[in-house]
């Protein structure tokens, strides 16, 4: 695939799962593992409808709709740490994503602007050995309100010192695409490369 960046582009910012790290079909498989225990239910479509909301909310959502009171910040942490205790070999490069930040890793500055926590952001990225090519790594629980709202991207390009307009993000997820969009930067949907 032959990508060329927008001109005008001065930094780049990339959601992490999904976009940089073929993590997807796993952390669907631990939510579900995770939800089981606790009489929640989470179904494919809905999971991928739902990429780059934060952990918490997804959880209070599936709650609120079997009218059950559960220990989210438990739940959440029960999440991550099942995650966490996978084996690094079940992570995967997205490659067209990767092959980006590899052309532009020490050319521009590159932030990863993520919906999950900073730590399993964190793990993903090394586990495929790309953590060290990223400026700064900003989760939206740090930044403020979660995806859709600007905030995580609005962060990240402060920390790389970019205006966000001169700024483009790479996203999977219509949640982060609307961030991104929200926050003045020029959004690509990676979805199309992924096909075929």
């Amino acid at each position: 695939m032959s990508w060329s960046i927008p001109t005008g582009c001065r930094g780049l910012i990339f959601d992490c799962d999904g976009t940089l790290v073929d993590s997807m079909p796993l952390h669907f498989e631990v939510w579900n593992s995770v939800l089981h225990r606790h009489n929640l239910d989470l179904i494919e479509d809905r999971f991928y409808q739902w990429a780059g909301l934060p952990v918490d909310q997804i959880i209070q959502l599936l709650a609120d709709e079997k009218g059950l009171k559960v220990d989210i910040p438990a739940i959440a942490k029960e999440r991550d740490a099942e995650f966490h205790n996978r084996p690094a070999s079940e992570l995967r490069p997205v490659e067209p994503v990767v092959a980006i930040a590899r052309r532009y890793r020490g050319q521009l500055p590159m932030a990863v602007a993520t919906g999950s926590t900073q730590a399993s952001a964190e793990a993903s990225l090394r586990a495929i050995g790309v953590l060290d090519w990223f400026d700064a790594v900003v989760s939206s629980h740090e930044a403020g309100r979660p995806k859709p709202a600007p905030d995580v991207f609005l962060l990240a390009a402060d920390r790389i010192g970019i205006p966000p307009a001169d700024c483009v993000a790479l996203e999977d997820g219509n949640a982060g695409l609307e961030s991104a969009r929200a926050a003045g930067m020029h959004a690509i949907d990676i979805r199309p490369w992924l096909r075929g």
